[in-house]
């Protein structure tokens, strides 16, 4: 392996290492996954959402979703309701403990790089944007399900 292919590794692992480390700091502190507190924000700013439109936001699919849904939901973090008109649609509400785990929550990850990203002139973010794209490539990534948060997986 040469020196360059090595370098390229351990950026990769330092950035999946502090994301683990960032999900186990909010596992720990607010016993939540990056997934669903993205989830709970995203009630607490925009109000009551269906499940689809949660999906289609966080780029997840609708079976993860459902099953996001339902560790929220044992958790009194959220409520779902069926829609009285459309059966197959489902809504989804913050409750106040939901609202209490996000206050509890440090920053996620994927925020800070969020802000620090969107300070780096546009020609730095098409480059590394491309970079990365070409990293997820060469390992043979670009087909897997991914939403626009850093996180390492269930934790729970």
């Amino acid at each position: 392996m040469s020196t360059r292919s090595d370098d390229a590794l351990i950026a990769l692992r330092k950035i999946q290492r502090m994301t683990e480390l960032a999900s186990k700091r909010l596992a720990q502190t607010a016993g939540l996954t990056p997934s669903q507190m993205a989830v709970l924000r995203m009630l607490d700013e925009q109000g009551e959402l269906s499940a689809g439109h949660v999906a289609e936001h966080t780029q997840l699919k609708h079976a993860t979703i459902t099953s996001l849904v339902d560790k929220l939901e044992a958790r009194g973090l959220i409520a779902r309701r069926r829609c009285d008109s459309d059966r197959r649609r489902v809504w989804l509400d913050l409750l106040p403990a939901g609202k209490s785990a996000l206050d509890a929550a440090p920053d996620p990850l994927h925020e800070t790089f969020a802000a620090r990203f969107d300070g780096l002139p546009d020609w730095q973010q098409a480059m590394m944007v491309a970079a990365l794209e070409r990293a997820a490539g060469l390992l043979d990534a670009e087909t897997l399900d991914a939403a626009p948060v850093l996180d390492v997986g269930d934790l729970g």
